[in-house]
């Protein structure tokens, strides 16, 4: 009996570990359990986060509400609250292109056939098929009502119904012309340029022969980056950044100017698990070297100069309205054939600063490093406020530098009162380019040419269709690095110029013309070393 009791109670504590063995070895139970449930509901919190995030995407008139979300799922307040800030700052982006082609559609009101809409996208793909079936529905409800309450004119009403398409002129682009995905398919030559807080900058060559620059979002820049950090969004911060290059082609499109980069195209597709991801296709330029532009000849600098003020001039009279760049650094611009052109619109603004009826001084105030400007509060606007911004970054980042240096003496007065006037923002824009081609007029016609009845010291034999090798010297500032070459309005000067310079004893007029149609003179220190050359005229002086 004693016996029994002991193997029973030997077989209870076998039965008892053997089970407590398998417990723990085979069924791993409730810590198992519990981190499976932690990843179902993270899965099902990621998926309801999803939701929202599609839910909350942008429609105009529709706000986003607390309720709407609330019927999708409960995330916590404080990624609620980045959520709707995030999405709010993509709302407010997506409203200001919005503005820019709705002011484009009143401009275009007044009936002008040389515009037509391109394909209308999803706001080029960014936005939501209900966003624009939205507006096409209220659109053509709107416009119904309208046309027979009314009877407007076609006009206005084409404008209306056009209002969020995305506009080109038909007598600068073709659909035939405009490069999109196929062209940038197979480009060669691609070559990084730079990148800035938003956009990478690529140069790429298109069908062997065309030069482009290829502007998208650079996903380890400044505003990605810092976006990423506070939301976590990939796709939501994206949309974020490359609502800047949308701002961007469409001013490009509506802004057609000389002085303002070509925009030849765009290209959506999908890249990066992150959809329609956006290229825009643009002129290509050479980015600005201030350093190397203090070392130019004058005529050149001075091109630059006038470019950028009839530039100015257009954007203080422009469609949309008076546009200020908010970024003026050069960097901000680049050269085409020697044309100074804006490449980065992403922040120029047409909103003037507003004022109360009852402003302040400190309303209207318009800062900078240097000193501080006050305006006129003018019917609840700043007045003039973001013409005067141009003008007066113009001279502070420009004119001060490039203009009167080794400019000609009979013209630094008229140009020292153009520094002058656009420092103290005594003249407005119109003057200003009224006197900047007024130079212009004096250099092309020789106008500016001192002492012209004045004899020549010395006398000059003259050598026709010959060049002279070699035999350099270098002066300042010459367009060639390694010699004197200068250019000159007639013969008249370049007799002048050489008599002024003691090496000289010998130029060759060149078959070439700068942009003014001044001729190219290249200065010599002798004559030992003469050649054929066709078109060439050289001077030599005598007893030299």
């Amino acid at each position: 009996m004693k016996r029994r009791k002991i193997m029973v109670a030997a077989g209870f504590c076998l039965s008892f570990f053997i089970g407590t063995l398998m417990n723990l070895l085979f069924i791993p139970g409730f810590e198992h359990h519990q981190n499976h449930g932690d990843r179902l509901r993270s899965h099902h919190h990621n998926r309801q986060q999803k939701r929202i995030a599609d839910n909350a995407q942008l429609h105009v008139g529709e706000p986003l509400t607390a309720a709407a979300v609330e019927a999708n799922s409960r995330p916590s307040s404080s990624d609620w609250r980045q959520q709707r800030e995030l999405q709010m700052q993509i709302r407010e982006r997506l409203e200001e292109v919005l503005r820019y082609r709705q002011r484009q559609a009143q401009w275009s009101a007044t009936g002008d056939d040389a515009f037509r809409p391109l394909e209308r996208r999803r706001l080029m793909d960014l936005e939501p098929a209900g966003y624009w079936e939205l507006n096409n529905a209220n659109d053509r409800r709107d416009n119904l009502d309208t046309e027979a309450q009314h009877k407007i004119s076609p006009a206005v009403s084409n404008a209306a119904k056009t209002r969020n398409v995305f506009w080109m002129k038909s007598d600068r682009f073709n659909s035939a012309q405009m490069l999109g995905c196929n062209s940038i398919d197979n480009v060669t030559n691609i070559q990084y340029l730079g990148s800035g807080y938003t956009k990478a900058v690529y140069k790429a060559t298109i069908n062997s022969s065309l030069s482009v620059a290829l502007k998208s979002v650079d996903f380890g820049g400044h505003d990605m980056e810092n976006c990423m950090k506070k939301y976590g969004s990939a796709e939501n911060c994206y949309r974020l950044s490359s609502f800047k290059i949308v701002k961007e082609m469409t001013l490009m499109e509506q802004l057609q100017h000389p002085n303002i980069l070509q925009l030849y195209g765009y290209c959506y597709q999908d890249s990066n698990d992150i959809r329609a991801t956006v290229t825009a296709i643009t002129e290509l330029g050479s980015p600005l070297e201030m350093i190397q532009l203090l070392q130019t000849p004058w005529e050149e600098r001075f091109r630059i100069c006038l470019s950028l003020v009839r530039l100015l001039h257009y954007l203080a009279h422009s469609p949309l309205g008076p546009v200020t760049l908010l970024d003026f650094r050069p960097r901000q611009f680049v050269l085409v054939g020697g044309e100074l052109k804006v490449t980065d619109l992403d922040d120029a603004s047409v909103e003037e600063t507003p004022c109360g009826p009852h402003a302040v001084p400190s309303d209207c105030l318009m800062e900078f490093p240097a000193r501080n400007f006050t305006l006129l509060c003018i019917r609840g606007r700043c007045q003039g406020i973001n013409e005067k911004r141009n003008l007066y970054n113009a001279y502070r980042f420009f004119f001060t530098y490039l203009l009167p240096h080794s400019a000609p003496p009979a013209l630094r007065p008229l140009l020292d009162k153009i520094v002058n006037s656009t420092g103290e923002l005594t003249w407005d824009i119109d003057e200003t380019q009224v006197h900047l081609e007024k130079v212009l007029h004096l250099y092309k016609n020789g106008l500016y040419l001192q002492n012209t009845s004045q004899t020549q010291a010395s006398e000059y034999k003259r050598l026709a269709d010959t060049s002279i090798s070699g035999e350099n010297y270098r002066c300042w500032p010459s367009y060639q690095h390694d010699g004197c070459t200068l250019s000159v309005f007639s013969l008249h000067e370049a007799i002048g110029v050489c008599e002024s310079h003691a090496q000289c004893r010998a130029f060759s007029m060149t078959n070439q013309t700068t942009w003014t149609g001044h001729q190219l003179v290249q200065f010599k220190t002798g004559f030992s070393h003469l050649s054929p050359s066709k078109g060439r005229v050289t001077y030599v002086r005598a007893g030299s």
